[in-house]
């Protein structure tokens, strides 16, 4: 009888200890797709006056299993919408707020208003403080000032872990790109740069980066291939030493990375917070090549750069739907939904 016991108390902890380790190898598989998934987000635009209601675009984000969003303001409708929702946020600081922020009373009061008081159920991720602000701009010398104070507000109400600081820049800041280990900072967007670089790898921070092979394409289209710019180059376009580029989203990342360690950051990570292609309104906006770019650079971002290999991008696609009170032409067109909800494109976001 003994020896049964013990057999089958043996029999019994082989089984739970089997179950186990299937029990963690699914929470791993489970968290590596989660991972994946969340590697895309997609920006969320208002500048329609034909656009579904916040709740139903929480509900569409859900629906389609979007986990990341952002959004350029902190509206009221939009952060209530969001409670509860799991989403996770890229909150804006918009321009012409950036000089009242170099006030540290100001943005403590701004973080209260429309961080604090949403915190417990939204999960904020980062704070852009500006977008695409560059070195001639009058609120150029803002940007700092109010990053840091934005900053200091986030660790008073002791978020600074959960939630981090930092700025949306474009590929114009640089004054090479190409071949991309070439990539550096203009002498002009030095002095802005620098010391906001500095800023971010004090603080843990990515830079935000709104990267879009479209305008570079349309910018240079007798030098560049539409194939490398909608990642279907069937081989190596660029050689540039060891690295080779298939495609112009990985050329333009690497670049901006080469000029971050050309800075004497090269650890600091890019979160891509814009990259879109649109369906009508200008050279190459074919619903067929947008449809094409976002499905591709989706598949992509999951595999990282030749310079971060097998590194996620995390990636904001722009934007989630065409905005018709925004400049006549291709800025019309980008979004990946109708105003009606409809989809123009089949993309699986997660």
């Amino acid at each position: 009888m003994g020896g049964y016991s013990s057999r089958l108390q043996s029999s019994t902890m082989n089984t739970f200890m089997a179950t186990t380790i299937l029990l963690l190898f699914g929470l791993m598989i489970s968290r590596l797709t989660l991972s994946d998934a969340q590697s895309i987000g997609v920006c969320y635009g208002k500048n329609g006056n034909n656009l579904p209601s916040d709740q139903e675009v929480v509900s569409l984000f859900q629906t389609n299993v979007i986990g990341r969003m952002r959004i350029y303001d902190p509206n009221r409708d939009t952060l209530e919408a969001l409670r509860g929702s799991n989403i996770e946020v890229v909150l804006g600081v918009p321009n012409d707020k950036l000089q009242s922020l170099t006030d540290a009373s100001a943005a403590t009061t701004w973080v209260q208003d429309n961080v604090v008081a949403y915190s417990s159920n939204v999960k904020f991720r980062y704070i852009a403080v500006g977008n695409e602000v560059h070195p001639g701009d009058a609120n150029a010398q803002s940007v700092l000032p109010a990053m840091q104070n934005i900053h200091n507000a986030i660790a008073s109400a002791n978020l600074q872990d959960q939630i981090k600081v930092s700025t949306a820049i474009d590929t114009t800041l640089l004054g090479s790109s190409y071949p991309p280990s070439d990539g550096s900072f203009s002498d002009s967007a030095s002095s802005y740069i620098n010391p906001i670089i500095n800023f971010l790898r004090t603080n843990g921070s990515p830079l935000l980066a709104n990267v879009y092979p479209y305008f570079s394409y349309t910018g240079n289209p007798q030098s560049i291939d539409l194939s490398y710019a909608l990642f279907t180059s069937p081989g190596v376009v660029v050689q540039d030493g060891q690295y080779g580029y298939q495609n112009l989203f990985d050329a333009l990342l690497d670049s901006l990375y080469a000029a971050l360690e050309k800075a004497g950051a090269p650890d600091l990570n890019i979160v891509v917070s814009e990259s879109g292609w649109p369906s009508e309104g200008g050279t190459a906006a074919t619903a067929d090549n947008a449809g094409t770019f976002y499905r591709n650079l989706i598949n992509h971002v999951k595999q990282g750069t030749p310079r971060r290999s097998g590194q996620a991008i995390e990636t904001y696609l722009f934007a989630m739907f065409d905005e018709n009170l925004k400049a006549a032409g291709i800025e019309q067109h980008f979004g990946l939904f109708l105003p009606n909800k409809q989809p123009k494109y089949q993309l699986t976001f997660g």
